[in-house]
């Protein structure tokens, strides 16, 4: 494709990262972005965020505009972001207008900017904001910030350069992000750990201007297949209007450990288990565990009875041991774990057999377990109030001891911890149960 990389010539931090791109091509050696596209440099007379309809001059497929990063407070930093007003344009382009972005373009710079910034630099996103709106070209700003002194940094216009030569995008799951500060704290660590790609994203100071209209402007302009709500940036109502809006878009909202857990599967893959699961628990969460790739959803089903006890036992030891397979189990209102998993078809049987291992096990482990032919046999013993009182104890101390298993004197009587115990017995079947073992 063809990349065009603009700077204006009134810029420090422009005219900065230019002359670094320019040394580093000259050096002779391979990127990515120079080895597998064309790249032209443009330099303009007046500032970037003016130069609306540019991509009618310049002969592009992106548009990269290298510039400066200017704020009150004066921090130094390294950022990406796409152009755009959601009010007034009081820094260039139109009101309300927003241009097409990049995001994977973008996620894969900010990646690299992370990994290559001069100690004390902070690396972000920033919001949608100011102009040039009036593109037709996907683009992106690369800045440096904040002041003079970091305009003119070698070291920080050396690692912005080597951040976009490398480039190297991946498939990206694009999002749009509402809620946050300018720098997108949230979103950044997002993208930063998954394959999440934000495109517009709406800061909380302006998230009343989000309507319908804007939603659908914002969503074609940045290709976004699902979004991310800030939820401790928002107000509780403001929030639950965004959602509504959302879903009445056909627009996933995606929590965090959700875009986290998607990453592993392609896009359409992870649409299919969300489709999924709806229909066998509607309502319910999906978590993902080891599931990667992409391939047909399938449903396996355990014995309730064999999550349930396994559950009350050890529920980390099983969630830590659902990890390593690849699944994904639901949650809905109380249900942790319900007794149905998804995987892909040609891993259904195995997914069984494995889950119902991991659940023997521990059942063995951490409970008076028996094996009876296919029968686990569960032995609980448990302290009983009831009998307790029945012998006179108060609730309190003594109480506790009992059911630590200590004895207890009262009134010149013993009273042991047998004494005041149930016994109950549960029998799971388990046909085969000795291939688990």
């Amino acid at each position: 494709m063809q990349i065009a990389l603009i700077n204006s010539e009134q810029d420090t931090a422009g005219v900065n990262i230019r002359n670094h791109l320019r040394a580093l091509l000259a050096e002779g050696k391979p990127w990515p972005l120079a080895d597998r596209h064309t790249l032209a440099f443009y330099e303009v007379d007046g500032r970037l965020i003016h130069q609306d309809r540019i991509d009618g001059k310049v002969d592009a497929d992106l548009i990269v505009f290298i510039s400066r990063h200017a704020s009150v407070h004066q921090m130094p930093a390294l950022t990406v972001h796409v152009t755009g007003n959601y009010e007034t344009a009081d820094l260039g382009g139109e009101p309300g207008r927003l241009a097409p972005a990049a995001p994977a373009w973008m996620h894969a710079i900010l990646g690299n900017l992370a990994a290559r910034a001069p100690e004390g630099y902070r690396v972000s996103y920033e919001v949608t904001h100011h102009g040039p709106t009036e593109l037709s070209t996907p683009s992106l700003f690369v800045e440096i910030g904040s002041t003079a002194t970091e305009w003119a940094d070698p070291a920080a216009g050396r690692a912005v350069a080597e951040s976009i030569l490398a480039a190297e995008p991946e498939e990206t799951i694009n999002l749009l992000g509402f809620g946050g500060t300018h720098y997108a704290v949230r979103q950044t660590d997002i993208a930063l750990s998954s394959r999440g790609a934000f495109g517009h994203i709406v800061p909380t100071r302006q998230i009343g201007a989000v309507d319908p209209d804007l939603l659908r402007t914002m969503q074609e302009a940045s290709g976004a297949v699902a979004a991310y709500i800030d939820r401790k940036s928002l107000p509780k109502d403001d929030a639950g209007r965004i959602e509504r809006m959302l879903a009445d878009a056909g627009l996933p909202l995606l929590s965090e450990s959700e875009v986290l857990e998607a990453s592993g599967l392609a896009w359409a893959t992870y649409l299919l288990v969300r489709d999924l699961a709806e229909e066998i628990a509607p309502g319910s969460r999906v978590r993902i565990h080891d599931l990667r790739g992409e391939g047909t959803p399938a449903v396996v089903r355990i014995a309730p009875e064999l999550i349930e006890e396994t559950i009350k036992s050890d529920k980390s030891a099983f969630l830590n041991g659902l990890d390593e397979f690849p699944a994904a189990h639901l949650s809905k209102g109380s249900a942790e774990v319900l007794s149905t998993f998804i995987c892909f078809e040609n891993e259904s049987s195995r997914l069984a057999s494995d889950i119902t291992t991991l659940c023997v096990k521990l059942l063995l482990i951490c409970e008076n377990a028996v094996i009876d032919g296919d029968h686990l046999v569960l032995r609980k013993v448990r302290f009983d109030p009831e009998k307790a009182r029945g012998h006179g104890i108060p609730k309190g101390p003594l109480f506790a001891m009992l059911a630590a298993g200590k004895a207890v004197e009262i009134e010149g009587r013993m009273v042991t911890p047998d004494a005041v115990q149930t016994t109950s017995v549960k029998r799971i079947h388990i046909p085969g149960l000795e291939r688990y073992i």
